[in-house]
């Protein structure tokens, strides 16, 4: 109940997935096993897939013709990002040699590291749909 007005509490929904929608599965799915996610070993074909995060989160990709079977009209969107994916590193020498391993794999560098005002040590590398991810670790 809620003191003030004596009606039941709204309900508070739960962050509990964060859904990427990719034109490559293989190519997306090769890219977050580079920074730590564990997608599971032959997933590379499906139309989606499904990575369960320490804390209870999931990480979903599907292909874009999954998402236009039940939205039609949906485009590409166009320009900046909408939602910022960011993984924490241990330390600014693990920033730096994930940004190698994941431009050395082919992968595009968006930031090379760098030494943020704000106290962190910061990249940002580009999946394979060139969604803008940061890697950080406090200084």
């Amino acid at each position: 109940m809620n003191a003030n007005t004596n009606r039941p509490a709204r309900p508070v929904p739960r962050l509990d997935v964060i859904g990427l929608v990719t034109a490559d599965m293989a190519a997306s799915l090769a890219f977050y096993r580079l920074l730590g996610l564990d997608v599971p070993a032959g997933a590379e074909s499906a139309p989606h897939v499904e990575v369960a995060l320490p804390g209870g989160l999931r990480v979903l990709w599907d292909t874009e013709d999954v998402v236009r079977s039940f939205d039609p009209e949906r485009s590409r969107p166009a320009g900046g990002d909408r939602v910022a994916l960011a993984f924490r590193c241990a330390d600014a020498d693990e920033v730096d040699a994930v940004y190698e391993a994941v431009t050395a794999a082919g992968h595009r560098g968006h930031l090379k590291p760098w030494d943020a005002v704000w106290g962190q040590r910061y990249a940002v590398v580009l999946d394979p749909d060139g969604a803008a991810v940061s890697l950080y670790a406090d200084r």
